[in-house]
């Protein structure tokens, strides 16, 4: 006689839980950016991601990770806030130098419909 199969934890009534898997679209909404956007990152493996079959699907962690990617922090001043700020130089502008050799000058060569063959007709 066959075994049952083991029981789902659902159907149990157990606490393993599945996370919740949140599609490309989803996660464009929360980030405000577009679902080609989510798409195109996880395709090149720039981003957390799992795949189920050919679909991208991202949990609550993989949001909070994409998060943390991108955040953006405010560069630390290594001077004290009491020192004056010295302005720095801009770069000088890149001046032209004319000791470039001369070049000859190059001609256009007339269009081939307007030169003749041969045989009386337009090429």
């Amino acid at each position: 006689m066959p075994a049952d199969p083991a029981p789902s934890p659902r159907a149990t009534g157990g606490d393993a839980r599945l996370p919740r898997l949140y599609r490309p679209e989803e996660i464009a909404d929360v980030l405000g950016c577009s679902a080609w956007w989510v798409k195109d990152r996880a395709r090149r493996s720039l981003i957390p991601h799992t795949r189920v079959g050919r679909a991208y699907r991202f949990t609550a962690e993989h949001l909070a990770e994409i998060v943390r990617m991108h955040e953006e922090r405010p560069a630390r001043n290594p001077q004290s806030p009491s020192s004056t700020a010295v302005p720095t130089p801009k770069p000088a502008a890149r001046q032209r130098t004319e000791t470039a050799v001369p070049t000859a000058r190059l001609t256009a060569r007339p269009p081939r419909r307007m030169v003749r063959s041969h045989y009386g007709t337009a090429a």
